[in-house]
């Protein structure tokens, strides 16, 4: 036999006892692959990895709050709506209220279809056949180290990446169940969200939107600051893309500018297309919950892409309501009024050079936001919102997620205070550009 022919056959061989243990790992766990999903799940999930497998859902046993070291079992419930290539692997994270993971969260090797050996899991989702349901128990435990809440976290990785999750999820990691630990110690300095006062423009001189923001009620602007790694609230050091946010308001129009650094533009959609998923190339990203109580209910969801394409919608409450994998989501019907722009700072889509970034101006008329209580805002009033500047279905936030959600998650929304200065009140006097905001930062 020859050297090379030798060679083919250990290939060969070695890709038969691939194909056999996949086979047989298949058979021995027939228990857990069902033809069409159990009529009963406790906890409904609509997440989708890769737009080819689904999370359906999952549950708990026992449902109630637990204590550092306890013992529970995780049952998720996936589906295979289309085959994926080879090296796919489920994992699971227990996170602290940071959204860091705790010692001994790591979860990714334990249950029957996770039992793994020579790296690779008895029934990864790389084996996962179209249409089949495969139920995925885990027995785990609550590390001793854990605080008052821990968030359990899932997702599907090979090598160094991880499928992208839909909704959008920071880390690619879906936040799937937040459990009570009763006795579990609070972990220090717990970020509170962020917070800006707004001073309103007097009239005559509001920008003129054409994404150069070279108007001096610009350089008095409220300003989110840089914007932060969403999973932890520190300065963004692995994310590719970084950014800020300035705002302005009068009785017309809420103003934003997103200023945004990014080394490698990305455009590649139809120009003549609205409500496409800009969130899977590069966008900035505006959510609004017009009253300001972080309930999940009527709020507003703003994407703008490098092309100046738009993605917007109203939902009723968290990521609700849902068209499946490929949308609706949300109400896409809804459409804001008013007019954007974007300047880059580079070009779109070519690999040979090293990008600067681009900036987003965008004027939004209150009159868009008919679920809100009042509309445009008075003096005092308090709106949530957040900001993103995303890439690839994940991004840096104003204020972070902490684990506690994905990134329409409304109680981790930060908040604005709208201000009329008294001399605005009784006329139209005008104020000086400096003098038209002052952003405070908490």
């Amino acid at each position: 036999m020859t050297r090379e022919v030798g060679l083919l056959l250990a290939i060969s061989l070695a890709g038969c006892v691939e194909r056999s243990r996949s086979g047989s790992n298949a058979a021995r766990l027939a228990h857990y692959i069902l033809e069409e999903p159990p009529a009963v799940i406790p906890h409904r999930e609509e997440r989708v990895f890769g737009g080819k497998i689904r999370l359906l859902g999952y549950s708990l046993d026992p449902e109630g709050p637990l204590r550092p070291g306890q013992e529970f079992k995780l049952t998720l419930y996936w589906q295979c709506d289309e085959r994926l290539d080879g090296g796919w692997q489920l994992f699971t994270h227990l996170l602290d209220e940071q959204g860091s993971r705790l010692p001994g969260g790591h979860f990714d090797n334990i249950g029957p279809l996770r039992e793994t050996s020579s790296g690779r899991q008895a029934l990864p989702p790389s084996d996962w056949r179209r249409g089949k349901v495969y139920v995925d128990e885990q027995p785990l435990r609550i590390p001793d180290e854990a605080g008052p809440r821990v968030a359990l976290a899932v997702g599907i990785w090979r090598e160094d990446q991880r499928l992208p999750v839909s909704p959008p999820a920071p880390q690619n990691r879906a936040i799937v169940a937040e459990l009570q630990v009763v006795g579990g110690v609070a972990p220090p300095g717990k970020r509170e969200v962020p917070s800006l006062r707004a001073v309103k423009l007097a009239k005559g001189v509001a920008p003129v939107i054409d994404g150069k923001l070279d108007e001096p009620a610009w350089a008095g602007a409220a300003t989110t600051g840089p914007l932060v790694d969403v999973a932890t609230g520190g300065p963004n050091r692995i994310f590719p893309v970084n950014g800020s946010v300035r705002l302005l308001w009068d009785d017309t129009n809420l103003y934003l500018a997103f200023e945004v650094a990014d080394p490698k533009l990305l455009g590649g959609l139809d120009p003549g297309k609205r409500d496409q998923r800009l969130w899977e190339r590069s966008c900035v990203e505006i959510m609004i919950d017009p009253d300001g109580d972080g309930d999940n209910q009527d709020y507003y969801e703003i994407q703008i892409s490098p092309q100046n394409l738009i993605f917007d919608s109203q939902f009723d409450g968290y990521n609700l309501p849902r068209g499946g994998p490929n949308g609706p989501f949300g109400h896409q019907e809804w459409s804001f009024v008013g007019n954007t722009a974007v300047q880059l700072r580079g070009s779109l889509d070519q690999d040979d050079d090293v990008d600067q970034g681009y900036t987003v101006e965008a004027a939004i008329a209150w009159s868009s936001f008919g679920k809100a209580r009042r509309s445009p805002p008075t003096d005092g009033d308090t709106w949530r919102f957040n900001f993103y500047a995303m890439k690839h279905n994940s991004g840096v936030a104003w204020s972070p997620i902490l684990g506690e959600g994905n990134f329409h998650k409304a109680s981790r929304f930060g908040r604005i205070t709208f201000i009329t200065p008294p001399s605005l009140t009784s006329s139209s006097a005008a104020m000086a550009p400096s003098a038209l905001v002052r952003p405070t930062l908490r």
